[in-house]
């Protein structure tokens, strides 16, 4: 996929995180289309390579395998891309997981911390190693991708929707922290047609997306437009907001 010239990313350059594939990839590409370039980042190095290469190859897209939580590889990955691309302007942490389905009550409590530490942990590390590295002179912005069940209880992934609530409030704290030149926003999805999210709807999509005022489930290519314009100029007065990509499912008052 190669950039357009004159897009909102022209000059830019971002770090997006778990971006192989889903979400993190689908924001990957309008950052792109958009004429910036991208670092990538997941565990896995194949998925990376083809994903990188599916963006336009190492012009626009390079990728740096580890995991989100491990200091050492954020550490790489920002001195990798500001290398290769000489500056760094945007972060999106994309990264999350959810190791347990089940009462919060019953949560295996090495499985929560391993869910936090990935979930909030995780992105602040990333927000400190960008803004060290760059942001704090040049500026820049930030999304980090919460989710719907941050914002309401969700039945059987209470410890996953409670890390997203923690990373909903860390948004709102590095606004008022990082202000006025860098920006910090979250996107809150509700079910997005991920492998991520299979679980939640293989085999019953009409069902899940009943209660959906606009009747489908999300798509990847959703959640990448409005991360694209709360990274971009076009959100130039808009920070510690999370923005709601729920398909209107909240407000049926259930997640």
């Amino acid at each position: 996929m190669a950039g357009t010239s004159g897009g909102r990313f022209d000059g830019k350059v971002a770090i997006v995180t778990g971006a192989s594939r889903g979400i993190g990839l689908a924001i990957a590409e309008r950052i792109v289309a958009e004429g910036g370039r991208v670092c990538i980042t997941a565990r896995k190095a194949p998925a990376l390579a083809e994903a990188a290469e599916s963006l336009g190859g190492p012009e626009r897209a390079i990728f740096v395998a580890g995991a989100a939580d491990d200091a050492d590889h954020q550490d790489e990955v920002v001195a990798t891309t500001i290398e290769a691309f000489g500056g760094l302007d945007h972060l999106v942490n994309n990264t999350g997981i959810n190791p347990v389905y089940g009462r919060m009550i019953d949560v295996d409590l090495g499985a929560a911390n391993k869910i936090f530490q990935v979930n909030v942990v995780a992105a602040i590390g990333w927000a400190q190693k960008v803004y060290r590295a760059s942001m704090a002179e040049s500026g820049g912005s930030i999304v980090n991708i919460a989710s719907v069940a941050g914002q309401l209880p969700a039945p059987n992934i209470g410890t996953y929707g409670a890390s997203k609530a923690a990373l909903i409030h860390v948004t709102k704290e590095l606004a008022v922290e990082l202000g006025p030149d860098i920006r910090i926003n979250a996107v809150a999805p509700a079910v997005v047609k991920t492998r991520f999210a299979e679980a939640l709807y293989d085999g019953r999509e009409e069902e899940v997306s009943a209660p959906y005022p606009l009747k489908r489930l999300g798509e990847p290519s959703d959640i990448g437009s409005v991360v694209a314009f709360l990274l971009s100029e076009d959100a130039a007065w808009v920070t510690g907001q999370t923005i709601t990509v729920d398909g209107g499912l909240l407000l049926t008052g259930g997640v």
